[in-house]
């Protein structure tokens, strides 16, 4: 008989390790609530290094955290009270088609663009983005794609909340995410995990990686809770990658010819004033090699310079950066300031299930955080384990198979997508974006797609997965909102009637969303005091 995977052993905590021992322990752990005692044979432990901070910039999630928590059972309004955490409902793109000195002011699609994270009106009936530039050209004069075909952009423009406090847990108007403080968020799931699921804890650092006779991880060695036995063994070690990569020696896959960014600068700047506006999306402006992040808490906001080290010089880097924030803080301010240096290898290991180990969050691979993309991959290889959870070692091999097939898809269509960003691109100010239009830096499938995309518009067709993390709407928003040009399809009357009901039907909607919704602060303050309604 095969061996039974009863023991799972999560080396690392983080939102990794926690997001990871949550889903799998909602799913095959039943504790008694009364005594918190696991009633089923499998067990989880996570192992923790003591003392050893996470790096906390993964501050933006995509709309699937949401299912994730409930999956989870974590309350909602918890997420308010103790992760410092706001609405996101899109990414704002800020010169990223036009350096500021070539944008003309009237034109709003020449500076900025929103990545909503509601779908375009009528996505299942109609493809609106087929019939743009038509004979409706003349509705959209002022407005970009998204103003256009999408209600929520208006939210955004005015930091107006998703939902209203009437609307039950992670229900919602207007399709959201979080922004939120990652070592808040790692410590909500932690103390969930540990109270209410029957995760077991060892806070402890690992000494050794012991294998068995058939190359199969037995145990790991610490230095205060001896040796740990464990059956399936999960790498949630962040970017020292202790079992997958340093101990298995799986191959890295670099993908900096392709994402060239491998550096970042961050900094917390507190807000002023108790009531300052949070942002309703997470503001991305390009600059000469790289871009700065703006997310907006309920406390501070989180600024930083994602960068290419080959392109600009730290000092520089740094300059930028101090130049970014200067509109909005004082001198004594920006002297209090602390400036974090990171710098990552851009791409993920060539496997990430490989015998008894798999490797979820940073141990599995990093690219930059342009779209949010970190903890949505750890939502996504967390939740195929536990929903594939091997019974014996025997099947053990086919789902790393599978799991290595359909992560490996989910990188690849990232790093298509955020280069994407940078293909459209027309700034010429430095060798950065220059060479990031260059094709022997652009994927040739991510070729293949921009050539068939004059002719036709994106659609589910050009997507090979089954769950893409960035469906076809996301590739329009960015296309569209950069000013690619496709060439439109004529009409038929009958579509026509459909479509100018569509686009007229987005207009009412934002006029009406405008009046009707409060702003991000106003919300999270009524959370906080009220609560939100689970029923």
């Amino acid at each position: 008989m095969q061996s039974e995977i009863k023991k799972i052993i999560i080396v690392g905590g983080g939102t990794a390790g926690w997001i990871t021992a949550g889903l799998i322990a909602a799913k095959h752990i039943k504790t008694n609530s009364a005594v918190n005692t696991s009633t089923t044979p499998v067990s989880i432990t996570v192992i923790e290094s003591p003392n050893i901070p996470t790096i906390g910039v993964g501050e933006g999630t995509w709309p699937s955290m949401r299912e994730t928590l409930k999956t989870i059972g974590i309350n909602e309004a918890d997420l308010f009270t103790q992760c410092d955490a706001s609405f996101k409902q899109a990414s704002k793109f800020i010169h990223w088609e036009n350096t500021p000195d070539t944008c003309n002011i009237n034109n709003s699609a020449a500076s900025a663009y929103y990545h909503p994270f509601s779908l375009p009106s009528g996505t299942t009936k109609l493809n609106l983005a087929s019939y743009i530039g038509e004979q409706y050209s003349e509705l959209s004069q002022a407005q970009t794609f998204a103003q256009h075909v999408c209600f929520q952009s208006v939210l955004c423009e005015q930091n107006l909340a998703p939902k209203q406090i009437t609307h039950k847990a992670y229900d919602y108007v207007a399709n959201y995410g979080y922004h939120l403080n990652a070592t808040k968020f790692a410590q909500l799931l932690k103390d969930h995990c540990l109270n209410k699921l029957g995760v077991e804890y060892l806070s402890s650092h690992i000494t050794q990686i012991n294998n068995d006779a058939e190359g199969d991880i037995a145990s790991v060695s610490t230095d205060s809770a001896g040796i740990v036995e464990g059956d399936l063994f999960i790498d949630c070690s962040g970017a020292q990658s202790l079992l997958l990569g340093k101990h298995y020696q799986i191959p890295f896959c670099s993908k900096k010819s392709v994402l060239f960014n491998d550096s970042a600068l961050a900094v917390q700047i507190p807000y002023d004033d108790d009531d300052a506006v949070i942002a309703s999306s997470t503001l991305s402006t390009a600059q000469t090699a790289g871009w700065i992040w703006d997310i907006g808490l309920q406390s501070r906001r989180g600024v930083g310079h994602v960068y290419s080290s080959q392109h600009i010089t730290d000092e520089k880097a740094e300059q930028e950066l101090l130049e970014y924030i200067k509109s909005s803080t004082s001198e004594k301010q920006r002297q209090s300031l602390s400036i974090r240096k990171l710098s990552f290898e851009p791409g993920y290991y060539e496997k990430f299930w490989h015998r008894n180990c798999v490797a979820v969050g940073m141990s599995a691979g990093f690219i930059e955080p342009l779209e949010a993309s970190a903890l949505a991959m750890i939502e996504q290889a967390a939740q195929m384990i536990s929903e594939q959870l091997p019974t014996n070692k025997h099947t053990m091999a086919i789902t790393a198979k599978r799991f290595n097939r359909k992560l490996s898809q989910h990188w690849q269509q990232i790093i298509e997508f955020l280069k994407l960003h940078y293909v459209l691109s027309k700034r010429e100010d430095s060798s950065y974006w220059l060479a990031n239009k260059e094709s022997s830096s652009i994927p040739q499938s991510l070729q293949e797609m921009l050539e068939l995309w004059q002719f036709q518009s994106p659609s589910s067709y050009d997507i090979t997965q089954s769950t893409p993390l960035f469906p076809a709407a996301s590739y329009q928003y960015v296309l569209y909102g950069m000013n690619f040009k496709t060439q439109p399809i004529r009409a038929t009357n009958r579509d026509t009637e459909a479509i100018q009901r569509l686009f007229f039907d987005v207009q009412n909607k934002r006029q009406h969303l405008a009046k009707a919704m409060g702003s991000n602060r106003e919300l999270i303050n009524k959370i906080k005091q009220f609560g939100l309604s689970v029923i």
